[in-house]
């Protein structure tokens, strides 16, 4: 006999041994912060007005700077401290292209590239500049912010807007450090 609510007695559904109940009835929906462990506000991208706030500079410039000419001096990329680029540092097509790749998988295509020189603050040469980069992000913040925050999470920040370290960024350091040792025997056995 199929089962049907009408084969269920009246005493059964008066009983509440008999209903099922939840095994967590105290479980939030999944959209609700409430119960979350650790739970903590992401960082605002924007401000009140509506330009970069002063974190989210804080982390373009950084990115900016790893793929910026001229670099930076040596002793200011090490640490985890944010990197700030020199004055008057831009990205090449070299630099566009590594930074579009790191975040986007890809390099830009031209006509990107052509709208980019068009719409954007450059160099004479077509060098995108740190204005650029920003103009970049304000535009892409105030139509779609988890693009944003995507594009933060691939250059190792959090949700707080913290350079958190990255697997890349570990390799690295630890492929750096292995690489010294061997170096400085290589010049002690040529010296000898």
């Amino acid at each position: 006999m199929p089962f049907t609510m009408a084969s269920v007695s009246e005493k059964d559904r008066d009983n509440s041994d008999s209903r099922v109940q939840s095994p967590r009835p105290g479980t939030p929906e999944p959209s609700s912060r409430q119960g979350r462990r650790n739970a903590q506000l992401d960082a605002q991208l924007l401000d009140d007005d509506g330009t970069i706030s002063e974190k989210l500079e804080a982390c373009l410039k950084h990115i900016f700077t790893k793929y910026c000419v001229p670099a930076p001096p040596p002793s200011d990329r090490k640490g985890r401290s944010l990197l700030t680029p020199p004055e008057g540092a831009y990205l090449t097509q070299k630099g566009l292209d590594a930074w579009a790749r790191d975040t986007n998988g890809a390099p830009f295509s031209q006509e990107t590239k052509d709208e980019l020189i068009e719409f954007l603050d450059v160099t004479d040469d077509g060098g995108l500049t740190l204005k650029g980069f920003m103009q970049i992000y304000q535009l892409q913040t105030e139509n779609d912010e988890e693009e944003t925050w995507r594009d933060l999470s691939c250059h190792g920040f959090d949700r707080s807007l913290t350079l958190v370290s990255t697997r890349r960024e570990d390799e690295l350091d630890q492929n750096s450090t292995i690489r010294e040792p061997t170096s400085s025997r290589t010049v002690d056995a040529l010296s000898s």
